[in-house]
């Protein structure tokens, strides 16, 4: 048995503005809503493969789930809850707006099994959600999260860094609001500029700086890490990676492996702090062994870095030593 959650994505439906940096039919590779029987196969085929019933979820993903015509948004729903009634998937996991919850809507999605809904929060900064047309306010995450919550439901706040307009340090306050919610889970997107979006439109009149990538990389480093000490678990860290995304994307720090660039960059910080006027040049460090390869980096990377400043730095695996954790030897 394993974890196998089913994403099914629903791009774009629901959605009542167009955010400045929104494409989903790149971002998800699909264009149209899948059928109740495309659904169907899609759990089907988790089954087969030994989904285990007690960790792993039905999610409809891309669009704005609550804001979807009520028809359409129960047949959806309709096609995946019998598998969560036999008890095949613990539930159903959607994401929407924040001002697309009311007291009827939690009723209903409650009726279908779903048991974890994400709010595209994006930003807590109100001046960031005008001038990217997002149609809500920062309010609105607080008021429907207090909502998700007294619900009962697992609930899950998403954040994107680089936003027009948006500062490192009000994605930082925006963090440190969000944690004021105490979501279960937290999902950080770095911005991407896709095709015929309004953001291209900014970027080509050279109206907007997309973040370079290690730019990107070292705050969402820190963004994982001010969760992680709050001990809200960080589910994904950058865009998932899709061909039409790699192929089609304008500009913006993209990286197929950008959660463990992260990763590594809070090790490599993790290393700076602890080596710090020292006056040795060949320093080891001691990891948790599940966290060798992230200290280390991506083609080395952490051991050059040192080695560029003139240190030997090495890190060793010790079992005593707790993960996301280093230790001077």
């Amino acid at each position: 048995m394993k974890h196998a959650n089913v994403s099914i994505f629903v791009p774009q439906i629901g959605c009542p503005h167009r955010c400045s940096f929104c494409n989903q039919y790149v971002i998800t590779g699909q264009e149209r809503i899948p059928s109740e029987e495309e659904i169907a196969a899609a759990v089907q085929t988790a089954v087969r493969s030994g989904a285990d019933p007690e960790n792993s979820e039905i999610a409809f993903f891309g669009g704005s789930f609550t804001a979807i015509e009520p028809e359409a948004r129960r047949a959806l729903l309709e096609a995946a809850y019998p598998f969560v009634r036999m008890g095949l998937f613990r539930g159903i996991r959607i994401s929407t707006r924040p001002d697309a919850i009311s007291d009827e809507i939690l009723d209903e999605l409650k009726s279908f099994g779903v048991t974890a809904i994400e709010l595209g929060a994006q930003s807590m900064e109100d001046a960031v959600l005008v001038k990217n047309r997002r149609g809500h306010t920062a309010l609105d995450t607080v008021r429907a999260s207090g909502m998700i919550r007294d619900a009962g439901f697992s609930l899950g706040l998403q954040m994107m860094t680089g936003l027009y307009g948006q500062s490192a340090q009000s994605a930082l306050e925006t963090a440190e609001t969000l944690i004021r919610l105490k979501p279960d889970t937290v999902r950080i997107y770095p911005t991407i500029i896709m095709p015929d979006t309004e953001l291209a439109a900014l970027y080509e009149r050279g109206e907007y700086r997309p973040q370079e990538l290690s730019e990107a990389v070292d705050l969402c480093a820190r963004l994982i890490d001010l969760f992680r000490q709050a001990g809200i678990l960080v589910i994904r860290a950058g865009l998932h990676d899709e061909e039409g995304l790699r192929e089609r994307r304008v500009a913006g720090p993209y990286h197929p492996a950008f959660r463990e660039l992260c990763e590594s960059r809070i090790f490599r910080n993790r290393a700076e702090k602890l080596t710090e006027g020292l006056l040795r040049t060949s320093v080891a460090l001691a990891v948790n062994p599940r966290d060798l390869s992230k200290a280390i980096g991506q083609k080395r990377e952490n051991i050059q870095y040192f080695e560029s400043r003139g240190i030997h730095l090495r890190f060793e695996a010790d079992e005593s030593v707790p993960p996301y954790s280093c230790r001077l030897r």
